[in-house]
């Protein structure tokens, strides 16, 4: 079992900035981030392979930038120009890149992957 320990998150003003740092206890292939708002489902926001290629959504593409410390096990999200419609909880994810990429694409078979307690992010208006 793999325990991922989030930090980072809360509440800023839209342009602004907020950094989400994630350590695992174990290596996996491939980590990163996914969100969820209220009444939608979850999206892949971020990811990076052990290779460091880098996954993004269409929506953050430009403005967020994931990182990993492989020497710690831990990913970052630098996330910066902020809209309200990033608004959701954030979740670190790691997993087997050959599980991990397919669900930050597609979607489903959220259990087979490892899952934080998730983070807030409110951007306001």
């Amino acid at each position: 079992q793999v325990r991922l320990v989030e930090s980072g998150g809360g509440s800023v003003e839209a342009g602004g900035s907020l950094r989400l740092s994630c350590a695992a206890s174990a290596w996996n292939t491939c980590m990163g981030w996914f969100r969820q708002a209220p009444g939608k489902e979850r999206e892949g926001v971020a990811a990076i392979r052990s290779d460091r290629t880098t996954f993004y959504s269409d929506s953050v593409k430009g403005r967020f930038t994931i990182s990993k410390d492989y020497t710690k096990n831990s990913v970052d999200l630098e996330m910066n120009s902020l809209k309200p419609e990033d608004t959701a909880m954030y979740y670190c994810a790691a997993g087997a890149e050959d599980v991990f990429v397919p669900i930050f694409m597609y979607g489903g078979s959220w259990p087979d992957l490892y899952w934080g307690q998730g983070t807030q992010v409110t951007v306001s208006s």
